[in-house]
């Protein structure tokens, strides 16, 4: 099937469908290797824990950062990029005119 007769609702969901991977892609290629490199550290090293608003800055950074930043996205998405289609009248229903 060609984009050209493909249906439009099937087209902007999919559309809409790569965007949502796109976000939750970026955040977990940010997550997954922040928090293994900034969390995980061997008792053997001399480390500091620091803090950043009362939690520790890896996790802050690692997951609370880039939730808030999804989340932020996503709503953005919602409110601008994901529109209601239009998926016409169903057969068994009466015309709006009578």
């Amino acid at each position: 099937m060609s984009s050209s007769n493909a249906d439009p609702v099937y087209v902007h969901s999919k559309n809409e469908a790569y965007l949502i991977l796109i976000v939750w892609a970026l955040s977990f290629a940010w997550t997954v290797p922040y928090c293994y490199f900034t969390g995980y550290q061997t008792t053997s090293e001399n480390w500091e824990l620091t803090l950043t608003m009362g939690i520790p800055s890896w996790i802050f950074w690692g997951v609370a950062f880039p939730w808030c930043v999804s989340g932020l996205l996503s709503i953005l998405i919602c409110l601008f990029f994901i529109k209601d289609d239009d998926l016409g009248q169903a057969d068994d229903e009466l015309p709006l005119d009578e």
